[in-house]
């Protein structure tokens, strides 16, 4: 492949994430059929265009504080290259502050976008990217699901992150519910206590444990294996609404948990059908002002590409 050129085009999409699953905190994460889409073209240095359609649009900003934007520049800066001007045209299929890793996916997004333009100088590993993710987005469980797709299982080895994919029994049927607020990680993560006892702690961890049979082989065990005692009932006063959610759709038999740092509640249904009764379920609750996203699991991955090929320069 040719060196980059000042005017290359890369087109990159990355999928949505739910993080935790329940009692997987900061540790699972599962990759979801919504997506951010974009065009990323080269421009001489200090140069900067950013167009954003879709979710976000209004508040994201457009000058050099683009999280897209500052994350080329750090992969570049990364492997020494001095970071071109950039033309983005986003286009966000992402809720964005709703608990589905709108912030790891737009990281995921600029490195894949710097992994394309810089295809025939520069090359990144898988564990690179993984790194880089999670030096700019602070922790992995979001971030190896938007760039590797499935069932993700995120942990850090001496300080390097690191991740294991799993494929996803094809009855588990995703359905998420999304609220038209946001909510903050940070105000999400300032009501956890810093320590736990040693009976909730073996509690999450058996279920962990539970989830993971029951995602990948036994998804009739979903309802006990998405039980938790860590950070969702702490959260319940930042977020009554979605604690109100869940605890009705659990009182049905629904495996319904907090996605990520909420407010969005992500239902694992063993089966289309169940999914549309969850769905039925949630209108009755929330007067129907909460928008039912039917989706898939993502198996692929973030994915970039020059727009007017079809085939992926980098399929994770």
């Amino acid at each position: 492949m040719s060196v980059t050129s000042p005017l290359r085009s890369v087109a990159v999409r990355v999928p949505a994430t739910s993080a935790n699953l329940g009692p997987g905190f900061d540790t699972l994460g599962l990759a979801l059929s919504a997506y951010d889409e974009l065009t990323i073209t080269g421009l001489p240095a200090g140069e900067l265009d950013i167009s954003v359609t879709g979710s976000g649009a209004d508040e994201i900003p457009v000058d050099e504080s683009n999280l897209i934007a500052r994350t080329v520049r750090y992969a570049y800066e990364s492997v020494g290259v001095a970071a071109p001007g950039l033309r983005i045209d986003a286009r966000n299929g992402i809720p964005h502050g709703r608990g589905l890793g709108s912030s790891g996916s737009a990281v995921v997004a600029g490195l894949l976008a710097a992994k394309g333009l810089l295809e025939g100088r520069a090359e990144f590993s898988d564990a690179d990217l993984l790194r880089l993710a999670t030096e700019l987005e602070g922790h992995p469980d979001n971030v190896a699901p938007a760039l590797f797709g499935g069932l993700t299982i995120a942990w850090t080895d001496d300080e390097t992150p690191r991740h294991t994919k799993l494929l996803v029994h094809r009855g588990v049927a995703p359905v998420v519910f999304v609220p038209d607020r946001t909510m903050s990680t940070s105000t999400a993560r300032s009501v956890l206590d810093p320590a736990v006892s040693r009976e909730d702690a073996v509690f999450n961890l058996s279920r962990s444990a539970l989830l993971i049979a029951a995602l990948t082989q036994s998804p009739e065990l979903l309802m006990a294996a998405t039980e938790d005692r860590l950070h969702q009932e702490r959260r319940a006063q930042a977020m009554p609404e979605t604690d109100a959610l869940v605890r009705a759709l659990r009182a049905e038999g629904f495996a319904a948990v907090v996605s990520g740092a909420g407010p969005s509640v992500l239902v694992l249904a063993d089966g289309p059908g169940r999914r549309l009764e969850a769905a039925a379920l949630a209108e009755r609750h929330t007067g129907g002002t909460w928008q039912a996203l039917m989706l898939a699991v993502d198996f692929l991955g973030g994915t970039v590409r020059e727009p007017a090929e079809g085939a992926s320069l980098h399929e994770l």
